[in-house]
């Protein structure tokens, strides 16, 4: 089947151009599959990838301008930019959390690096998680708040939520395997707001749960497909818009899962803090037309309003011949105004 390179999704208020062929790679690379895209104060986008190239570096409209990272990595999973450009790397199977100078020097570690907590869980299987431990059992995302406190998800071998202090000490941790208030089945990806509530995208119960700084419950968002990441795009207005990827019920499921009737496909939804829900594409028939998703992994929103989506293609079903490898795993919307 040959696929749209370009497609507008959206709707009348958030309307964007589509295209997967953004990103100019060198002759003979390849991204293999994409788990983590992030923009720094320059635009310039940080694309974290399982391949022999784990962070490419483009400027905003896809030429190639650097990659480090090489040998560093045992099997990349989130990435995270804080405003001084500082480049911030989950790595699930080394047990670590790693922070990079943006050309990439190693400023800081957090966990044992090839050390899990124990959880008793059985490979990176949530559903065998006997308790929550302290870090790390396959760390998947990281997110800053406001005074630089690190919030790290802890992931698919443990149920928790870790916060750390700007200089790396830990602080306290929250979260248990279930699926009650302030339990987590698969705590995948996180987000911080301009008031410190920390917004964590709650995989396996298909929902965004929302704390305060302390851990303390606060509300939860339902009206997701398993959720795997959620972006906080402030506006001057001060009416911010929270970006959740989706990866939806065709893809991904861990073994003997079976996706409901009428599963929900991979997808991209925009929502008001207060969790009105604004706009959602994607879950079309075929995943890899441009604008529609087989495996949204990571969302990431620039300084001029361009959304970057990375999709974990071949992990998700691409090596097991339910979507063709040749799958995009990282398209670029530009916003239409």
């Amino acid at each position: 089947m040959t696929h749209q390179r370009a497609a507008t999704v959206g709707n009348e208020r958030f309307r964007y151009e589509a295209t997967e062929d953004w990103a100019q790679l060198p002759p003979g690379w390849s991204f293999g599959e994409v788990v983590g895209v992030a923009a720094d104060s320059r635009d310039r986008v940080f694309v974290y990838s399982r391949s022999e190239h784990p962070l490419t570096v483009f400027d905003r409209d896809g030429k190639f301008l650097t990659s480090w990272g090489e040998g560093q990595m045992v099997r990349p999973h989130g990435i995270h930019i804080g405003p001084d450009d500082a480049v911030y790397v989950t790595d699930d199977r080394d047990q670590s959390v790693r922070k990079f100078s943006s050309d990439g020097k190693l400023l800081l570690t957090l966990g044992t690096r090839g050390v899990a907590s124990d959880t008793g869980c059985e490979g990176s299987d949530y559903r065998t998680i006997k308790r929550g431990a302290g870090p790390f059992n396959q760390p998947t995302n990281l997110a800053l708040a406001p005074d630089g406190s690190m919030f790290i998800t802890d992931g698919y071998g443990n149920a928790r939520v870790h916060k750390y202090s700007p200089d790396g000490r830990l602080l306290l941790s929250w979260g248990e395997p279930g699926g009650g208030p302030g339990q987590f089945h698969l705590p995948h990806g996180i987000a911080v707001d301009r008031d410190s509530r920390v917004y964590v995208a709650d995989r396996e119960n298909s929902r965004v749960q929302i704390f305060d700084g302390n851990g303390k419950y606060l509300t939860e968002w339902r009206n997701v497909a398993r959720p795997t990441e959620v972006f906080i795009d402030e506006q001057a207005d001060g009416n911010d818009l929270v970006f959740i990827s989706e990866i939806g019920f065709r893809c991904g499921l861990f073994p003997g899962m079976t996706a409901p009737a009428n599963a929900a496909g991979s997808s991209v939804s925009i929502w008001t803090r207060s969790g009105e829900l604004l706009c959602r594409w994607g879950g079309g028939p075929d995943p890899c037309v441009t604008g529609n998703f087989f495996a949204a992994h990571d969302i990431w929103v620039d300084s001029r309003g361009d959304i970057y989506v990375s999709e974990v293609t071949l992990s998700a079903g691409g090596n097991r011949g339910l979507v063709s490898p040749t799958c995009h795993t990282l398209q670029k919307f530009v916003r239409v105004r």
